[in-house]
């Protein structure tokens, strides 16, 4: 993606970074948690593109569903392609691959892939509409676009905290500024029909965080988000908060975390967009 500036600041910058507390969430990602949408139409044989991979989990689980099928997942670091490589020969994938790729310039031919699939990716790009344009060229006729993103407009949580509040606005403010549309989840459809899809399957799903495990693992990375990812980077370059706020934040994050009573909910929207 294009870290070009512009008066509203960074487009395309990926919001969240690639440090270890982001891709240890990623990396628990797989086709049940995050793609269960999408596997009415995985078919042993398919060849599927995964756009926006990260780790390779939702990828490498995707190439067990359709062996003997292909799948080749790409992502813009190179650093990620080759810890997803790295996995998927760890556990015998043989029918997956990982290369660096772009979503607005994808290198195939079009009418290549049965499937084309992308998860949390639309929404740190700043021209969703023209990738989306791009992952319909690459379809086969009668295959599909898929694309789940989150929508933070529709996060809740138990019990209230002003500090998680405080984490919300300046999460959204930085996304923004990046170029991308937190709210992403909802706008899925307008975006695809702008793209020229015609049959769509629009739908939702949560994940939602509750038990202490669950509570620790999430609230946890997110402490370490708030200070030392590129989040806290992006959030201190722009001016939307300073380091202080940002201890603050990671703070509130361990609370909730400690509280029995803590339950949190993330909404996403789903497309299954026909070529």
């Amino acid at each position: 993606m294009s870290t070009e500036r512009t008066e509203h600041g960074l487009r395309d910058a990926y919001t969240h970074g690639h440090h270890a507390s982001v891709l240890r969430t990623h990396s628990w990602r797989t086709v049940e948690n995050s793609a269960s949408y999408l596997v009415p139409y995985l078919h042993e044989g398919a060849r599927i593109l995964d756009v926006g991979s990260g780790p390779g989990t939702i990828t490498i689980d995707l190439a067990r569903r359709v062996r003997p099928g292909t799948v080749l997942g790409i992502d813009a670091s190179a650093d990620v392609v080759a810890a997803a490589t790295g996995l998927a020969e760890s556990e015998g994938v043989a029918n997956v691959e990982f290369a660096v790729g772009d979503a607005y310039a994808l290198d195939f031919d079009d009418d290549t892939f049965d499937v084309v699939h992308a998860h949390q990716v639309l929404q740190h790009l700043a021209r969703p509409v023209d990738a989306l344009r791009e992952l319909r060229r690459v379809t086969k006729p009668g295959g599909v676009v898929a694309a789940r993103d989150v929508d933070y407009g529709g996060v809740i949580w138990n019990p209230a905290s002003p500090g998680l509040a405080r984490w919300l606005e300046l999460y959204r403010a930085v996304h923004e500024w990046n170029g991308g549309e937190p709210d992403a989840g909802r706008h899925l459809k307008s975006w695809a029909r702008e793209a020229g899809f015609a049959d769509i399957a629009a739908t939702g799903a949560v994940w939602v965080f509750s038990t202490a495990l669950e509570r620790e693992w999430w609230g946890g990375a997110w402490a370490e988000r708030a200070t030392e990812s590129q989040f806290a980077a992006h959030a201190i370059e722009s001016g939307h908060a300073d380091v202080d706020e940002l201890r603050g934040i990671a703070d509130a994050w361990r609370a909730w975390a400690a509280d029995d009573d803590g339950w949190l909910l993330m909404p996403h929207g789903e497309i299954i967009a026909r070529v």
